[in-house]
């Protein structure tokens, strides 16, 4: 497969897009993939986790010397957080696992997934636990970063006197200098995703590579190619935007009249039970419930229709672009055409 260029690649993705998706069409296949799609591509692909720390005032006090919580709670809450850090990374593996499951759908134009779930098993839990070493990586740095500003939060409010208000001006003077750094930290996790999923996961999946020998092909390529590989990135994250501009803009006038309608529904069910007790309450509340589930399923329903191909669209594009660079995945993308036997010269 030849090397194709960031806009280029664009049209080639829609064209693959369409094929696993409709051609031919399948409802429950759709639906199926569709959903995939956004589990795999609207959920980060990295660990996003936050951490806080500091002294602990006496007396069990946390975060101001006028908030106390009992022993107790802060158990619970130690508790609650690890419980919510482990089920954390148990969905980010299932979701790594399902990556590499669409991802053997996408490049074999297939549509099952079973088969990849269980081929790149070994190769997306050594990608997920790359990614959770990425993740604590990035989470030091913030927290390296954010070391010289936590002293200044502590003060302005540590000295908030019972029923003050923290000072305004000291408040923005300590807000404004964490907008660039912000605004850093932002495109730093936008770029590491880019690499670790366009660009690194192909080589974990195809040749069982490990971080440094997809890395160092990575960043040859990107050398080789520096002006190709700035512009798909600049496109990688200007496309979603601009297509959830555009669902916006096509589903706003109807997505008001959708709304609007569930609203008033739920409204008079709700009025129309509204002072009963005893079954007819309880019987209003099943109402209420099912029409909750109905307006959920049916936002779930639509979202699957209208991102399941977007998602499924800027997975393509990332493959088809880096197929170009990487041989062992353009020429499954793309096979090559077999070679013609050689016919030997006839003899007079």
């Amino acid at each position: 497969m030849r090397a194709i260029s960031a806009a280029d690649a664009i049209s080639l993705a829609v064209d693959r897009t369409r094929e696993i998706l409709f051609r031919p069409f399948n409802w429950a296949t759709y639906l199926k993939l569709g959903l995939v799609a956004i589990l795999t591509e609207g959920i980060s692909g990295n660990l996003n986790s936050s951490s806080h720390g500091g002294k602990v005032p006496e007396h069990g006090s946390i975060g101001s010397p006028h908030l106390s919580l009992p022993p107790e709670w802060i158990a619970a809450i130690v508790a609650g957080t690890i419980v919510a850090i482990v089920l954390g990374l148990v969905v980010f593996y299932l979701i790594t696992r399902l990556r590499f499951a669409f991802f053997h759908c996408l490049i074999h134009n297939t549509r099952e997934i079973r088969p990849g779930w269980w081929l790149y098993r070994t190769q997306a839990t050594r990608f997920f636990w790359m990614n959770v070493v990425v993740a604590l990586c990035f989470l030091l740095l913030m927290a390296l970063l954010a070391l010289p500003f936590v002293a200044g939060f502590w003060r302005l409010f540590h000295n908030i006197p019972p029923g003050g208000h923290p000072d305004i001006l000291t408040l923005i003077a300590l807000i404004l200098p964490l907008i660039p750094i912000i605004f850093l930290l932002v495109l730093a996790g936008m770029l590491s995703d880019i690499v670790l999923r366009d660009w690194m996961l192909p080589h974990y999946a195809l040749d069982g590579a490990t971080a440094g020998e997809a890395w160092a092909f990575v960043w040859a390529s990107f050398k080789a190619e520096k002006k190709q590989f700035l512009v798909y990135v600049v496109l990688r994250v200007i496309m979603p935007i601009l297509a959830v501009v555009a669902l916006f803009m096509i589903l706003i006038i109807p997505g008001l009249v959708i709304v609007g309608s569930l609203g008033m529904l739920e409204y008079g069910v709700h009025s129309a039970f509204a002072g009963t007790s005893g079954a007819s309450a309880f019987f209003g509340i099943l109402v209420q419930v099912f029409f909750g589930v109905l307006a959920f399923g049916f936002v779930l329903l639509l979202s699957i229709c209208l991102g399941g191909p977007v998602s499924t669209g800027l997975r393509e594009y990332a493959l088809v672009f880096y197929g170009g660079r990487y041989p062992a995945l353009g020429n499954v993308l793309y096979p090559p055409a077999p070679i013609a036997p050689a016919v030997p010269p006839q003899t007079a």
